[in-house]
């Protein structure tokens, strides 16, 4: 059992930078596949952008890819996604996950969420 709070949303112009973090508590993130996933206001999907498994593997989807970055603190069991360059499609509420160890781009695959954290990019 881990718990996850993320904060570090916000509104931020287009072409402007975020950086959101990710605390755990109860297990340490190392032993755990982590990941970033967002929802759009309004939608239903769900879209995994940024993982970062044990071994230090990395994933982005294709629309984050070279504009943000996943990494991890071990000392303050935190997680963070470095998020350059944004875009208002990238306008959605970010939820910080963790999974075992095969786990990969499907949300359903992540069994534990924090509350999730507003980012909204303006024009």
């Amino acid at each position: 059992q881990v718990q996850l709070v993320e904060s570090g949303g916000g509104l931020v112009q287009a072409g402007g930078s975020l950086r959101l973090s990710c605390a755990a508590s109860g297990r340490t993130v190392g032993s755990y596949t982590m990941a970033w996933i967002r929802q759009p206001r309004g939608e239903d999907r769900k879209d995994v952008v940024a993982i970062k498994w044990s071994d230090g593997k990395l994933y982005y989807a294709d629309s984050v890819r070279g504009r943000f970055t996943i990494s991890r603190d071990g000392a303050k069991n935190t997680v963070y996604l470095q998020m350059n360059s944004l875009k208002p499609e990238d306008t959605a509420v970010y939820y910080c996950a963790a999974g075992p160890s095969g786990v990969g781009i499907l949300p359903y695959e992540y069994h534990y969420w924090g509350q999730g954290t507003q980012v909204t990019v303006s024009s």
